[in-house]
């Protein structure tokens, strides 16, 4: 996530590079019935990371598997939603998923809220942005973080949404996210300014670094503004607008993020076809046709691949935040090329971050804007690489196939699966398919109330 510090770990490696690989890309067009079969295969591999990775005492999300490092509340978040689909998908029944949504947010609930430096879970209703396994502490001196917490909060309120039966588990399920977003001090976050901080540290304080737009912390925004309880300032969402980056990049006008996963967080949660702020009014488009172009744009750079990285091409692209090879420098036909390990990759007018690492997450999540090229990247990649790319919960994170080595004769692929890369790819699925998350967001009040304190109009929220 942009600008955020200790996003995700990364692996250790060291290589150089010095020969190429070529890669056959199929173009011809895909069998519905084969397409059908890898969408099915797809969803239920990346629900089962979800469903069965979840820590046994807290029921948090792994940041990644199968290294264990710690647990992400984002990626809870995204497994809250996840399990939603896995119900009405059939993959598990509505009292399985009733179940372990309860228990996830009795252990938010229970869990320790407290200013102190360790031992503690979160502060003013916010998370850590990561927490140790088993005892879901904060992990190191990670911030305490908005943003994620935002995520957190937004899977957390599709599970109020969905669970509106009447016996005392769904109850309590919709109790118990009343109380965890209501006592969240989006205002405090605030910091006495216009834009509200990334995070808050208990050694230093906040942090020097705001949420501005245009990034994957749309959401954030709109739930702190239809906050009851501790809403943030009327002219917040103006200001958040403030730094937008309006540009052509590869022929497609746009507000401009690098990162994919900048234009899909958001929308996985709130469906933003038809609705616009005045900013979008202005523009004659709305936020999901934005993340078309963006999606496309991305594309587009790929298959002009500037850099001349090997396997580009318009069905192997995608740049956004993963994990990569290494942190180092390699010579890579005949020019220096710095290679990193986890950042947020990506390019726009503002930013270019590429070192050949392609994630799939960055088609996966941007499916609902661009179908057609989205999926047949998907397949192009599973077809291409195998089990190399593609295993027991679907994709792997991300691989580069310019980074050769004696260790890594076919190029690199990730061993990780990442859980905020993998919670896209499924909403998404599901929101293309059904509109379920979508669906589930547009009856939650505290949503529609953010939506409309941001100056939202049109569409399914009406005047």
């Amino acid at each position: 996530m942009k600008n955020k510090i200790l996003i995700a770990s990364g692996l250790l490696l060291l290589g150089s590079c010095n020969s190429t690989t070529t890669i056959k890309t199929e173009h011809k067009s895909i069998n519905p019935k084969d397409k059908e079969i890898f969408i099915s295969d797809l969803k239920q591999r990346t629900f089962n990371f979800f469903w069965d990775l979840a820590d046994k005492t807290t029921y948090q999300i792994p940041d990644r598997y199968p290294n264990e490092t710690f647990a992400s509340i984002a990626a809870t978040g995204f497994g809250l939603s996840t399990y939603l689909i896995g119900i009405e998908n059939k993959y598990i029944t509505r009292d399985q998923g009733a179940e372990r949504v309860l228990k996830t947010l009795r252990w938010l609930n229970n869990s320790v809220q407290s200013p102190n430096k360790t031992n503690t879970t979160g502060y003013k209703g916010f998370y850590y942005h990561f927490l140790t396994n088993n005892e879901g502490f904060r992990f190191k001196d990670v911030e305490l973080s908005t943003v994620d917490t935002g995520l957190l909060m937004a899977g957390i309120l599709s599970c109020q949404s969905y669970f509106d039966g009447n016996n005392d588990q769904e109850k309590e399920i919709r109790d118990l996210a009343d109380k965890l977003y209501l006592r969240v001090e989006w205002d405090w976050a605030m910091n006495g300014q216009k834009v509200m901080t990334m995070g808050w540290h208990p050694e230093s304080g906040f942090i020097d670094c705001n949420w501005i737009g245009y990034t994957e912390a749309m959401v954030l925004e709109i739930l702190a503004l239809g906050s009851p309880t501790h809403p943030i300032a009327d002219d917040a969402w103006s200001s958040w607008c403030k730094t937008y980056k309006w540009a052509d990049f590869y022929g497609y006008d746009h507000v401009n993020f690098e990162s994919l996963f900048g234009h899909q967080y958001s929308q996985m949660f709130i469906d933003f076809r038809g609705i616009q702020d005045p900013y979008m009014q202005a523009k004659y488009i709305d936020y999901f046709e934005n993340s078309r172009r963006a999606t496309l744009s991305n594309r587009a750079y790929c298959i002009k691949n500037p850099e001349n990285f090997n396997a580009y091409s318009d069905t192997i692209w995608g740049l956004t935040a993963c994990d990569g090879p290494a942190d180092t420098t390699i010579s890579f036909k005949n020019k220096n090329v710095l290679i990193r390990t986890y950042t947020a990759r990506g390019a726009s007018v503002q930013y270019i971050v590429d070192d050949g690492t392609i994630a799939p997450t960055a088609a996966g999540g941007s499916i609902p804007f661009a179908p057609e090229e989205c999926i047949s990247a998907l397949i192009a990649m599973k077809n291409t690489y195998g089990n190399a790319l593609y295993s027991q919960y679907g994709f792997k994170d991300s691989f580069n196939p310019s980074f050769i080595t004696k260790k890594y004769p076919n190029g690199w692929f990730d061993k990780d699966y990442l859980g905020i890369d993998q919670g896209p790819i499924v909403i998404q699925l599901e929101n293309y398919q059904t509109g379920l998350i979508w669906n589930l967001m547009k009856k939650n009040k505290y949503v529609v109330n953010g939506l409309k304190r941001a100056g939202f109009k049109g569409g399914w929220l009406g005047d």
